[in-house]
């Protein structure tokens, strides 16, 4: 198929605009769906402290209000993708459209923590059909020598989502109750749904004859939510106590059995004909170990900015705006560069970048002034917005075409392991310096107060973090830089794709 024949297949129908410009519109479609998903990661964090007094619960209940939706997030994205190679693409990012704005609804009316849980799991389940196929979408409707600028657009949101959400959720608190933090997304989700329902068609036609593969997804969802928890509840019961090493060998356990079974199935969950395109595989590892990296870097420094310098939750999260705006100005650059030089050189320059910014947060003290930090913010989103877009174009420019839900669930999955691992690694830091009880009012946006000799042994373990996190980001560069180069001439490149 060639790219003319890509562009040709956009939807021609009234109350759209034809040919090319079909692409934009499924731009903004996945654009808000994306930003809605990243926003609510992290937008309920300020409200924790008056949602513990309100639904009578304690700091562990809260956490899980957060790790809730991140779990399920993780955990079902590559399930979502391969019912979207199945099923439909846009119809599974419609419908998870509809599931995130009825978990809203539903979280904004919660009558206890039980309910709030178990309705931030309905929210992550939606976030996860909308994130996998985002990607997938933009993939199916852009060329290949517009494909990264479009990603780069894309990655804009996620930028600037995380970072958004506590501020966001510090100015609804200001105006009002925070069930309006969910209340929210009710009409902007409605609007979305609404939109993509209109304006985004499928452009490919799912292969007749395939079965769910009902046993993978068991053994692999059983897997991965093994191992996020044993990753965010180790540092409670510790590392070594019984039940984390029975969740690690959960893990592996059920690991092997899903790899097993997926080597014998007809129709696996994961293709692995993907991992014979060095190019694929190795974007994939950059992002997993990029991820890994720099994920902790913002809880580190939130952290630090709360305990050590004092700054209140809203503050602190507004200090960190130098990382999303470099970020979303670079973003779209280095996905129009990737389109006409290749990923692997921003994608591996962005990399040492960021290496360059967490060598620079190591000389951070108990007294460094704003400026230095907000420069090393600054350098940090500089070389995240050449990563991001760069080396997700290349990944999917690397997917066959009725692959693309399985691939880019593949990547994004492998890139939220390595960032809930990283966040466990910045939660380790805080435990090895900060009293148990103070961490978990951090974590849920509490101001406290620390002596001296706590506030040094915590930035003492944050330079810690930060080499480990320099060493794994000089390990991405090296992957990125021998990928190989990209095919950017045909859509999708790998063999096996549909004629």
């Amino acid at each position: 198929m060639s790219t003319k024949d890509l562009t040709q297949n956009a939807p021609d129908q009234p109350g759209l605009r034809k040919g090319m410009e079909y692409k934009w519109i499924a731009l903004s479609v996945t654009t808000i769906g994306s930003l809605m998903a990243a926003i609510d990661s992290t937008i309920v964090i300020l409200a924790l402290p008056q949602m513990m007094v309100d639904l009578h619960a304690d700091l562990i209940e809260m956490i899980w209000v957060i790790m809730g939706y991140i779990l399920v997030s993780t955990v079902f994205l590559l399930t979502f993708g391969r019912m979207a190679d199945m099923f439909g693409r846009v119809r599974m990012y419609n419908l998870g459209f509809v599931v995130f704005t009825l978990g809203s609804a539903l979280c904004g009316i919660s009558a206890n923590v039980d309910q709030m849980i178990l309705f931030r799991l309905v929210q992550g389940s939606g976030a996860a059909m909308m994130v996998v196929n985002s990607v997938a979408i933009l993939t199916e409707v852009f060329p290949p020598d517009e494909r990264g600028r479009a990603l780069g657009i894309n990655a804009i949101t996620w930028a600037a989502g995380g970072v958004l959400g506590p501020i966001l959720g510090g100015l609804i608190l200001n105006a009002g109750d925070w069930r309006w933090i969910f209340f929210i997304n009710i009409p902007i989700g409605l609007i979305g749904a609404l939109w993509g329902y209109i304006a985004l068609k499928e452009m490919s036609t799912p292969k007749k004859g395939e079965h769910f593969d009902i046993p993978g997804a068991i053994a692999l969802s059983i897997s991965l939510i093994s191992l996020l928890l044993a990753l965010t509840l180790g540092i409670a019961f510790a590392w070594t106590s019984p039940p984390i090493l029975l969740l690690f060998l959960s893990f592996v356990v059920f690991l092997v059995l899903f790899l097993i079974w997926e080597g014998r199935t007809a129709d696996p969950m994961l293709d692995f004909s993907l991992f014979r395109e060095r190019v694929y595989t190795f974007s994939v590892l950059s992002a997993m170990l990029q991820a890994l990296a720099l994920f902790a870097v913002n809880f580190l420094i939130v952290f630090y900015l709360q305990a050590v310098r004092g700054f209140d939750p809203l503050k602190a999260a507004l200090l960190l705006i130098p990382l999303p705006l470099v970020t979303a100005v670079m973003a779209p650059f280095s996905g129009w560069l990737a389109d006409r030089i290749g990923a692997r050189l921003p994608a591996t320059l962005g990399l040492l970048i960021q290496g360059v910014a967490l060598g620079w947060f190591t000389q951070i003290t108990l007294a460094t002034p704003y400026p230095q930090i907000a420069v090393g913010l600054a350098v940090m989103g500089l070389g995240g917005g050449l990563f991001y877009p760069a080396n997700t174009s290349a990944a999917m420019n690397a997917s066959p075409r009725h692959r693309l839900g399985v691939a880019s669930a593949t990547l994004a999955t492998l890139r939220q392991a390595g960032m809930v691992t990283s966040f466990a690694l910045s939660l380790a830091v805080a435990a090895g310096s900060l009293p148990r009880d103070v961490m978990m009012q951090l974590f849920v946006g509490t101001n406290v107060s620390l002596g001296s000799s706590i506030m040094s042994a915590f930035v003492v373990g944050m330079h810690s973090a930060f080499l480990v996190s320099l060493l794994l980001c000089i390990l991405a560069a090296g992957i990125s830089v021998v990928r190989g180069k990209e095919n950017r001439k045909q859509p999708n490149p790998v063999a096996g794709s549909e004629s």
